[in-house]
């Protein structure tokens, strides 16, 4: 039960840290433990995601081991530096790089960096900009996204075509994953199962993102004239009520699948075959 001291008003000068000059927060329940979690998982996803680029090896698992298995992290593989088998025929020639995977991650990251709640998770989690809902900000000024480097994540919009690119490469990936090459023909494997998760699991968060809802339905005035549209709009607003599972989810998935690829790539066991 609340006491008067509880609902106590707490005196605000204007032009204090925002929040409240007095205390940082009259909140009560633990409110740190959710950016404190994210600020933890997201320093382990760009330390992972560091190393695996810049590893520049264990990759792919080529027709050395029957199967056509590509981190995620690393495709497309389209520069010279590719491992023999590991890109298509469109090959950037005479182009090498540190690491394919520059490529490869670049898409992604434009659309992550960008995505409104990823926004809202490192804001909150590293920038402190308010590290909670009724908790004072860690600094004194605030100009929201107005300013450069901010200002640029207006283009989230924009990345969210790219992604859509990368999903379709990606999907591609999963599906040739199904192929035994010098085994002959096709058969499902864990690799390919885990390939396929990623696509989906991508598919899904791009689906879900607010950039997918304005694409479908947004800026659409009358509703009644285009029923089609509205129909979608209608399913990207329910995956777009968990649009934070499905950015999540996808992470961690993005993760799992150049992982199980890097261990059978560097022959810590082989990918079973299940039919």
């Amino acid at each position: 039960m609340s006491t008067i001291e509880d609902v106590k008003p707490v005196p605000v000068t204007i032009g204090g840290v925002r929040g409240g000059p007095a205390v940082r927060t009259l909140r009560r329940d633990p409110w740190w433990k959710s950016p404190a979690i994210t600020f933890v998982v997201l320093t382990l996803f760009v330390a992972y995601t560091v190393w695996a680029v810049f590893q520049n090896a264990d990759y792919f698992v080529g027709i050395s081991q029957h199967r056509d298995l590509i981190s995620p992290l690393y495709s497309p593989c389209i520069v010279g530096s590719c491992l023999p088998g590991a890109h298509g025929t469109f090959l950037v020639l005479h182009w090498w790089m540190i690491t394919p995977a520059l490529i490869g991650l670049s898409g992604p990251a434009l659309f992550r960096s960008t995505c409104y709640y990823y926004r809202k998770a490192y804001y909150r989690a590293f920038w402190q900009s308010p590290p909670g809902c009724a908790v004072a900000d860690g600094h004194k000024r605030y100009t929201g996204e107005t300013r450069f480097p901010l200002i640029l994540q207006n283009i989230h919009r924009y990345a969210w075509y790219v992604a859509i690119g990368w999903n379709v490469i990606l999907t591609i990936d999963a599906v040739m994953a199904y192929r035994l090459p010098g085994d002959g023909g096709i058969g499902v494997s864990v690799g390919s199962l885990v390939l396929t998760a990623n696509a989906v699991a991508l598919w899904l968060y791009s689906l879900s993102c607010h950039a997918c809802r304005h694409v479908t339905g947004g800026h659409v005035n009358e509703f009644s004239r285009t029923p089609i549209r509205h129909r979608l709009w209608k399913a990207v607003s329910r995956l777009n009520a968990i649009h934070m599972q499905f950015a999540w989810i996808s992470l961690f998935v993005v993760v799992i699948a150049d992982a199980y690829v890097r261990m059978v790539a560097a022959g810590w066991f082989t990918d079973p075959k299940l039919f």
